[in-house]
């Protein structure tokens, strides 16, 4: 079946067709109306290219650099939640694909590997992606063992003072751990293997939330286990206290307005992530690709920007670097991968979005990556002067 996944979103139906709607639904969905979850993808369509020819383009060298160390190609698997629900095993499974690439690995704090596991099963680039949790004890600790267990990086994400309204999962009452209810019985009813695997045997867990405020599932205040811990009163002077804790590369995720890049930058961050959670906290944000011109300009070039949210073609990869990012994280697009087919479907993943880069860059008359200009580009995304105080 994955023979015939030839895109990412051959992939998202595959994955459609294996999980039960409530479950599906969880991973593909976004916030309220999910204007932001579209306009990801959108703003990667609206963008043209202007290919130059009479290159020599026989061979293109899809080597990048991010944080400082060589990858395949510029992309770093970011961190996604709660993916054993989907796939037993399947954060190991991420990160074992990227392993193979040389690619960065980001672990959630949700999910369902603890961060020695990732660790032994799959060394690699492993990045650990921190929620700002209320309980700081908690968050030292988690923490403390990344650094332990000699991660490369912590990513901290500064999107999320509460969680957001996903109307998807309002709609089947999903909860953590998932049980059948009256309303959802029919939809697990109809994937008969995933719900013998992950309802009847040991269900995943989140190792790294265990013992945390419970989810309810009632229609009104339906959020993640983290969701229910954040904590809003996290500030710049927090993040700075993190900086200090932390020695290795630090990594701010979740930047869309050029007003907070000096203050990240100043206190020492070594990347920023141009990121709107996905469309999946705060809905009608501006679409990443749009956000990522102004970011880049305000760095001015003292620390790599990376982007997520949208990415679905090797092309957007490319139009992503056309506009100053040092590469892509991607979120989704791996995810329906490991989804549909565990290990072989990130891998499938990751060959696709490869395939098309290469591709894309040969059609470019662009034999390298580091060759990607604006000058690639036919329109550009929205200007600074659109940011007022």
């Amino acid at each position: 079946m994955l023979e015939d996944c030839y895109s990412i979103d051959r992939l998202r139906e595959a994955a459609r067709a294996r999980l039960p709607a409530p479950v599906f639904d969880f991973f593909d969905g976004g916030a309220e109306d999910e204007i932001t979850l579209r306009d990801n993808v959108e703003a990667f369509r609206r963008v043209r290219l202007v290919p130059r020819v009479l290159r020599d383009v026989s061979n293109v060298d899809l080597r990048a650099s991010i944080l400082g160390r060589r990858a395949q190609m510029p992309v770093a698997i970011g961190p996604t939640g709660a993916v054993g629900f989907g796939w037993r095993g399947g954060d190991v499974a991420l990160a074992r694909a990227a392993a193979q690439l040389d690619l960065p690995y980001a672990l959630s704090t949700s999910a369902t590997a603890s961060i020695e596991e990732i660790a032994d099963k799959a060394p690699g680039r492993l990045w650990f992606q921190a929620y700002i949790l209320q309980d700081k004890a908690r968050l030292d600790a988690l923490i403390g063992r990344a650094q332990a267990a000699d991660y490369e990086a912590l990513v901290i994400t500064v999107d999320l003072p509460v969680g957001g309204k996903r109307e998807r999962d309002l709609a089947h009452g999903l909860g953590f751990p998932m049980k059948i209810t009256p309303r959802n019985f029919w939809h697990f009813a109809r994937r008969p293997r995933w719900s013998l695997d992950m309802l009847v045997r040991q269900p995943p867990a989140m190792p790294s939330l265990a013992g945390m405020k419970k989810v309810e599932s009632d229609r009104k205040a339906m959020q993640s286990v983290a969701g229910r811990n954040y904590d809003p009163a996290f500030d710049v002077a927090a993040l700075a206290r993190l900086r200090a804790r932390w020695p290795r590369k630090l990594i701010v995720k979740g930047v869309v307005h050029p007003a907070d890049v000096d203050a990240i930058v100043t206190l020492g961050a070594d990347a920023i992530v141009v990121s709107n959670h996905g469309g999946r906290q705060l809905d009608t944000g501006i679409a990443t690709l749009d956000a990522l011109p102004a970011i880049v300009a305000a760095a001015r070039g003292r620390v790599p920007v990376l982007l997520d949210g949208g990415i679905r073609r090797g092309s957007d990869i490319f139009k992503a670097i056309a506009l100053g990012a040092a590469g892509v994280m991607t979120g989704r697009a791996t995810l329906f991968g490991v989804l549909a087919g565990g290990l072989d479907g990130a891998q499938r993943a990751l060959h696709i979005l490869r395939d098309e880069l290469a591709r894309t860059m040969q059609l470019c008359g662009t034999p390298a990556v580091t060759d990607i200009g604006p000058d690639a580009l036919g329109r550009r995304t929205i200007p600074l002067e659109a940011f007022h105080e």
